[in-house]
């Protein structure tokens, strides 16, 4: 079996690839914001005369309104886990502290948007709304509109599971890996959703998802640090 130097270097490695697509999915962003591609996408959508799918059935009330159930649901399920302990994996006091970290993430995403003097698509003058689109990073100047959209509420209810993912991955992986594959689709779908319906423009579910994976890195690399300690401690 592997001694606790290779158990270290596994670890060390693993840290450092965490560290790299971070650092790579936020160079993706800076080029995807500068290049304008959020407004030639969004266009396959909306037209002066606004989105045609706002309030389709299938996604407002199905993908929109039953995904959010959908994130409670997961939650109650990661909930009755922690009590019996279904799966083998983390001690409960982690599997409470990863239901706590997805609802802290979804609880920020909502808070950053408070602060947010981006108006969402379907409220800008192009999309049969009152007001001129302003890129989200342009900091200085705001769009005058409403406001609060930015970055997408709706995706961090999937988006938010990296969280549980980030401590389930060093007792579990292959449930770990279930929670990201599950995670990723869902946001994907959601992030769709919301540009198709005019809800957010696509970029807006990019930078929650980023803002989720750095927040999941910094819990993976903390709990690296405390497997590792107790491990020197063991031995």
């Amino acid at each position: 079996m592997p001694g606790p130097d290779g158990d270290a270097h596994r670890r060390a490695i693993s840290s450092r690839r965490d560290l790299a697509w971070l650092l790579a999915g936020l160079l993706g962003l800076l080029v995807w914001d500068s290049s304008g591609a959020d407004l030639w996408l969004i266009r396959m959508y909306g037209t002066p005369q606004g989105f045609a799918w706002q309030h389709h059935v299938l996604l407002s009330r199905v993908l929109h309104d039953g995904g959010r159930w959908l994130a409670w649901l997961a939650l109650a399920i990661l909930a009755w886990d922690a009590r019996v302990q279904m799966w083998p994996g983390p001690c409960r006091r982690d599997r409470l502290l990863a239901i706590a970290l997805v609802l802290l993430a979804t609880l920020a995403i909502s808070g950053l948007k408070r602060f947010s003097m981006t108006s969402c698509p379907w409220d800008l003058a192009e999309f049969g709304g009152h007001w001129p689109y302003v890129p989200h990073w342009w900091w200085p100047m705001r769009d005058g509109g409403p406001g609060h959209c930015f970055p997408s509420g709706h995706a961090s209810s999937a988006f938010s599971f990296f969280l549980a993912w980030a401590i389930w991955r060093h007792f579990n992986v292959r449930m770990a890996r279930i929670m990201l594959a599950a995670s990723l689709s869902l946001g994907i779908l959601f992030a769709w959703v919301q540009m198709a319906r005019g809800a957010h423009f696509l970029s807006h579910s990019m930078w929650t998802a980023w803002l989720c994976w750095a927040a999941a890195t910094g819990v993976s690399r903390a709990t690296l640090r405390r497997l590792s300690a107790a491990q020197v401690q063991a031995n």
